[in-house]
């Protein structure tokens, strides 16, 4: 099982990115919002997961180890394949789908391409004792340090993404304000990204 990829960012397409890793490119099928966080001739990890078929080896690349998680979890629920899960994490963060099956939200799952009621109601059925609370929400409480230790795991996060040290800080101070008494260091990497694609 390959874990997670690291390498250099060699191409990124619509749906995947190649990263080259000792000398061969390994291409991994991503989301828009992975894929909007890579750059060409820039360092990347990626967080993995590794689908055997009888025809195919499929490689999924993953922002970070919560959304990998969740495509492996929602892909144990009769019916959702690696396409379906992959659409679930590109439309939904990890947290909304923990939201949606722990408080049975049909209509939220069904915004995903590829799953109408029948599926939404047996993906909560099936999952809803395996898939856990929101993360983001029931942080245990956190220590002290933890106000500012998340500043370091954000910077350090865009900057293994490949932004510059500057572009990163920048991000950094931008998505502050959302910090809060408790931060949630995956949301606030998103919402860095999502400041740094605009910018």
């Amino acid at each position: 099982m390959i874990a997670f990829v690291r390498g250099e960012v060699a191409a990124v397409t619509l749906s995947s990115a190649v990263l080259e890793v000792g000398g061969v490119g390994l291409e991994l099928m991503c989301t828009p919002g992975t894929l909007a966080t890579l750059r060409v001739g820039k360092p990347a990890t990626l967080p993995t997961s590794m689908v055997v078929r009888e025809d195919s080896l499929t490689i999924f690349g993953f922002l970070d180890d919560d959304e990998k998680q969740i495509f492996e979890i929602v892909q144990t629920a009769s019916g959702v394949g690696p396409k379906v899960a992959q659409a679930i994490v590109a439309v939904m963060s990890p947290d909304d789908v923990r939201r949606a099956i722990g408080t049975e939200d049909v209509k939220a799952l069904t915004r995903v391409p590829g799953i109408g009621q029948k599926g939404a109601q047996r993906i909560i059925l099936e999952l809803k004792d395996r898939i856990g609370p929101p993360v983001g929400v029931h942080h245990p409480a956190a220590a002290p340090s933890a106000a500012e230790a998340w500043r370091d795991q954000v910077r350090d996060g865009l900057v293994g993404l490949g932004w510059s040290a500057k572009e990163s800080e920048k991000a950094v101070d931008a998505v502050a304000p959302e910090a809060g008494d408790r931060p949630d260091v995956g949301a606030l990497l998103r919402a860095a990204l999502r400041t740094l694609s605009k910018a």
